[in-house]
C-alpha cells in the first residue's frame, strides 16, 4: 500500500554536499559505485534490480552527482547532457514494475536529478552557462553567482466522493492516451497562490464540473517524469452532476466501492482497468476501497 517510488534506502549524505574534500574521498573510494543508465533508462532493471558498476572501472566523460550511500557504499550517477524525460516507453514502465520498491525509489531520485541538469545548463538570471556544484545537487553561475537547485513541481491527484458508507462512489476519468478501458484519478498542477485544498477543488470543478468540500490528504509520491510531487486527496461533493471538459478528459464516470475493489482485483467484469501499481492513483483507489 506504500506509493510507488517511495522507500529508497539511500542515505543522501547531505553533509558531503558542502564538503568537496569529502566528495573527492568518496569518489576515490575503491568500493564506490556508478548507477548504470542508458540515457534515462535504468540498465538491468528488467532483471529486477538496478545495475551498478565500480566507479574506478567506469569511463566517465561527464560530471557526476553524488546520490548518497547505500549499505555504506558511495553511489553516483553520471550527468549526461541531451537526455529528455519526455521519452517514455512501455519498456521503461515494464522495467520499473520489475524493480523493488527500494530500487524504484533510488531510480526516481537519479532520474529526476539527471533530467534537471540536462535541462538547466544555463542561468535563468543572466543566460550564462552554469557549473555543477554541491556534489551535483545544484548549479552555480560563474557570471552572476546565481545558485540554482533541482526543482519539484507539486501536483494534486484526487477523487471526488459522493455519498457515505455503502452508498459511496468516487469519480474517475480517462484521457485518450490511456490504454483501452483504463480510468484513473483526476490530477493537475498547483498554481501560484493556492493551497492544496484549493487546487483540488479547482481542478475537479474545471475538469468535471464537480464542487467539493472537506478535502482530506491521503498520501504523496515522487513522480520522476520529470520531477513532480503527487499529492493524493479525496474531496466530498453533495452533487454528482458532471460537466466534463473534453479538452482535459475523454470521459469521467462514478464508480462504487465494490466497483473499485473489482477493478483493483483484476476481475473480468470490473467497470474499469485501474492505473498501474507504481502510480499513486492506484494507492489512492486502494486506500479508499478499504474504507467503510
Amino acid at each position: 500500500m506504500n506509493p510507488g517510488f517511495t522507500g529508497s534506502l539511500l542515505d543522501r549524505a547531505d553533509e558531503a554536499r558542502h564538503d568537496e574534500a569529502m566528495v573527492r574521498a568518496m569518489r576515490s573510494d575503491p568500493e564506490a559505485l556508478l548507477l548504470e543508465m542508458s540515457g534515462l533508462h535504468p540498465v538491468g532493471a528488467e532483471q529486477g534490480a538496478l545495475g551498478w558498476t565500480p566507479l574506478r572501472f567506469a569511463e566517465v566523460r561527464t560530471e557526476l552527482a553524488l546520490l548518497g550511500r547505500l549499505d555504506g557504499t558511495p553511489r553516483f550517477v553520471a550527468l549526461e547532457r541531451g537526455v529528455s524525460a519526455f521519452r517514455r516507453s512501455p519498456e521503461l514502465f515494464a522495467a520499473i514494475t520489475a524493480l523493488s520498491a527500494e530500487d524504484a525509489g533510488t531510480y526516481a531520485t537519479a532520474r529526476s536529478l539527471v533530467d534537471w541538469h540536462a535541462r538547466h545548463g544555463f542561468c535563468a538570471n543572466c543566460g550564462a552557462e552554469t557549473m555543477v556544484f554541491r556534489a551535483g545537487w545544484g548549479r552555480v553561475c560563474p557570471s552572476c553567482n546565481a545558485e540554482h537547485f533541482p526543482r519539484v513541481d507539486p501536483v494534486v491527484i484526487m477523487l471526488a466522493q459522493h455519498g457515505e458508507g455503502a452508498d459511496a462512489k468516487v469519480l474517475v476519468g480517462r484521457q485518450p492516451a490511456f490504454p483501452p478501458g483504463r480510468y484513473s484519478a483526476l490530477a493537475g498542477f498547483l498554481e501560484p497562490g493556492e493551497s492544496i485544498e484549493e487546487a483540488v477543488a479547482r481542478e475537479l470543478k474545471e475538469e468535471a464540473g464537480v464542487s467539493v468540500h472537506s478535502v482530506r490528504y491521503m498520501a504523496s509520491q515522487p513522480w520522476p517524469f520529470p520531477s513532480q510531487l503527487m499529492i493524493a486527496c479525496v474531496g466530498m461533493t453533495d452533487d454528482d452532476t458532471l460537466t466534463v471538459d473534453h479538452n482535459e478528459l475523454e470521459e469521467a464516470v462514478w464508480v462504487s466501492r465494490d466497483g473499485v475493489r473489482a477493478a483493483l482485483a483484476g476481475e473480468l467484469d470490473a467497470p474499469f482497468l485501474p492505473p498501474p501499481p507504481y502510480a499513486i492513483a492506484h494507492t489512492l483507489l486502494s486506500r479508499w476501497a478499504m474504507e467503510t
